[in-house]
């Protein structure tokens, strides 16, 4: 947007704000406002209805939507004269946005962003569609029309338009009432996703369904379970054959590392160029597991690239993780990451650049839209031996190529940075930094993770109180944190506990733990989205199945029932169960809309094991012992470390203490539900007697 357009609007009331998104439209010249109480009571004052439009700042199509109709001073004129318009930022108010989408998708039966809703001006929904075309087209109708039309109803039958936002609001309170009935837990839930899964796969290209195809990387963690649990190789395969597609293909950053939103097509060739920090989060705790299951260096290099991605381009310099990258630059989607042969020819030299269009999949007609998105077209040993190569010479080649390119790309312009910070996503890539800081014994990333940590428990937790607020950005905290806020940063103080056996992150992860389900639940009707004490749009909300990211309840209850073992906390254990016991004819029914859920009853079915391992030394545990354990997947088993430099736990776990080393050396103690083994002091005893059922 520049200056001149600026210059000729105004800024809105929404330059107040901090959340970039609203920052995008705060010199449009609608009238926007922010979501808050002045807003419906000036529609309820002027007797208008509202316009809500809800998006967030790397989404293209709300950029798109944005420079046709909302920087267009006759639509502006339209929308300010008959409505009253509000912008939310989806990220920051997630219950907003679930309220409204569910909406659209009970009334359409499908949804997306930018979500455009018209309302009453006490929240209940008129009418509601995702991208506006500013023209009518193929039987839809342009912008202005469709302005003009509900604003027309609006003034001539609002009887009946009361009448019918009452009923859409009843729909959605029922659909919320989810019968909870106790049902006995087995594994038939997870042989059910079993066969779906494999019904759904696609044996060519990897994924399931057909396009557009989502990581959904919390998949592969129910996926590497189930090849556990039943000794399925095909659960395992499916999984570790989508990880190599998504990697090799364009969905993946050849050059900079890090993972676009989804595939547009069903090769994983041709992405949606935007960059979120839960995508990345969730897809390097899948490849973790990859690795531990198969040791392939394949897998170890991808996770580092992915957090070296966050850590180079998405991280605060105090230590908290930004939010993503957009798809566009340069007024287009995708401009920033495609190339065209000749330029890489110039770049790199002939011979060099035809070896990197070779492995790189790059021809002079293009892949999309006359350029080229790099993936890798084939296995680098076939190329090599193609050549005449030696497979080192090829790997060094493509590698100085590719920073060679990255450099060249580094000067273009740039995607727009979101650089608010969440709790709840900065929780998820905690937990990715030390699963992949302790399977491959790199401290680097459990700093990273202790930084990111220290960083959300100073500006955004009250410890005091044991509130935890959603929003960073600019020097200000707000908004009180949701459901998946707890959780998810809960979640990652467990993983840094694991990683490094310091017991103060063990105290708060379980305290933040019972103040979520202090506000979050109900008795036993399961846990809410929005704080009992927090604002009610409509509903409290209760979003139960998983999207692009596990849902907020799903990771509470793992979380119950890890803590509940890590601490000895048997109600709190107790508590989990419950919830999943409740919960199964849900996901017996739908079980891959529940994945992360079947990651509990996994856990809860067992076996399960608890590792202590006693040391004398002053400093944190960090022995063969500890890193032979991490080197391996091993799911349902709870560590601890106890030593002097963490006397703490024993307030935690008093039997700790009757845990010594032998002969002063590290020892691992191993207890289960059928009982405790005698402790040893060797790396392959204790995996062998971890490994036994």
């Amino acid at each position: 947007m520049n200056s001149d357009f600026h210059k000729k609007f105004p800024p809105n009331r929404l330059i107040q704000e901090k959340s970039p998104y609203l920052l995008q439209h705060a010199h449009n010249p609608v009238d926007w406002n922010p979501w808050g109480e002045a807003a419906f009571t000036r529609a309820e004052a002027e007797g208008k209805p509202i316009f809500l439009s809800i998006g967030y700042s790397t989404c293209h199509w709300c950029h798109v939507m944005e420079k046709e109709s909302f920087e267009d001073p006759e639509i502006a004129a339209v929308i300010n004269r008959l409505f009253i318009p509000v912008k939310v930022d989806r990220e920051e108010r997630p219950d907003i946005d679930n309220t409204y989408m569910n909406v659209c998708q009970m009334a359409t039966g499908s949804g997306g962003w930018p979500l455009n809703i018209f309302l009453t001006p006490d929240k209940k929904p008129i009418y509601t569609t995702t991208y506006i075309p500013k023209s009518g087209k193929h039987g839809r109708l342009g912008i202005i029309d469709l302005l003009e039309k509900i604003a027309e109803v609006w003034a001539s039958d609002r009887e009946k338009i009361d009448a019918s936002a009452t009923e859409m609001v009843q729909a959605l309170q029922q659909a919320e009432n989810i019968q909870m009935i106790e049902m006995a837990l087995n594994d038939e839930p997870l042989t059910n996703a079993l066969q779906i899964f494999k019904n759904g796969y696609d044996q060519k290209c990897g994924g399931f369904g057909q396009a557009p195809k989502f990581p959904m990387s919390h998949n592969f963690l129910l996926l590497f379970r189930l090849w556990d649990r039943f000794n399925d190789e095909g659960a395992k395969n499916m999984a570790l054959e989508t990880l190599r597609a998504i990697r090799n293909g364009g969905i993946y950053d050849q050059l900079g590392g890090g993972l676009h939103r989804y595939s547009v097509d069903h090769k994983w060739l041709v992405p949606h160029f935007e960059k979120m920090l839960y995508d990345q989060a969730l897809l390097a705790m899948a490849a973790t597991e990859a690795f531990q299951i198969t040791r392939e260096g394949f897998f170890a290099d991808m996770v580092e690239d992915i957090l070296s991605y966050v850590l180079n381009n998405l991280t605060h310099p105090q230590g908290g993780f930004f939010c993503g990258e957009d798809a566009d630059s340069e007024g287009r989607e995708g401009t920033y990451y495609l190339w065209g042969k000749k330029d890489i020819r110039k770049i790199l030299g002939h011979d060099a650049g035809e070896l990197f269009c070779r492995a790189y999949g790059v021809t002079a007609e293009g892949n999309f839209e006359g350029s080229n998105i790099l993936h890798q077209t084939g296995n680098l040993d076939f190329i090599a031996r193609a050549l005449g190569m030696p497979l080192e010479k090829l790997t060094l080649e493509l590698k100085s190529s590719r920073e060679t390119l990255l450099k060249v790309r580094n000067r273009r312009e740039h995607p727009f940075l979101d650089d608010k910070i969440l709790s709840g996503w900065n929780g998820l890539f905690l937990a990715a930094l030390c699963r992949a800081g302790s399977a491959l014994d790199n401290p680097a990333l459990i700093q990273a993770a202790q930084r990111g940590a220290e960083f959300i428990l100073k500006e955004l937790y009250n410890e005091k109180s044991g509130r935890l607020l959603r929003r960073w950005r600019d020097g200000e905290a707000a908004i009180p944190g949701f459901l998946e806020d707890y959780a998810f940063f809960a979640w990652g103080l467990i993983e840094l506990y694991i990683s490094t056996f310091e017991e103060r992150y063990l105290q708060l992860a379980h305290k933040l733990t019972e103040a979520m389900e202090h506000l979050f639940t109900n008795g036993k009707k399961g846990f809410y989205d929005t704080a009992a004490d927090a604002e009610t749009v409509l509903t409290r909300g209760k979003n139960l199945q998983d999207t692009a990211i596990p849902s907020g309840a799903s990771v509470a209850v793992l979380n119950l029932l890890r803590l509940g073992r890590l601490t000895g906390n048997e109600k709190m254990a107790e508590r989990g169960e419950n919830y999943l016991t409740s919960l199964y004819s849900e996901y017996f029914h739908q079980p891959l809309g529940y994945s992360f859920l079947l990651i509990s009853l996994d856990w809860i079915l067992g076996p399960n094991h608890e590792l202590l391992i006693a040391s004398d030394n002053e400093e944190t545990p960090s022995d063969n012992l500890s890193k032979a354990f991490f080197r391996y997947f091993m799911p349902r088993t709870v560590i601890h470390g106890y030593s002097q430099a963490n006397q703490g736990l024993k307030d935690i776990i008093p039997n700790v203490q009757a845990k010594t080393p032998i002969n002063g050396l590290p020892t691992a103690y191993i207890c289960s539900e059928q009982g405790c083994r005698p402790p040893t002091t060797k790396a392959e005893e204790m995996l062998r007697l971890l490994k036994q059922s």
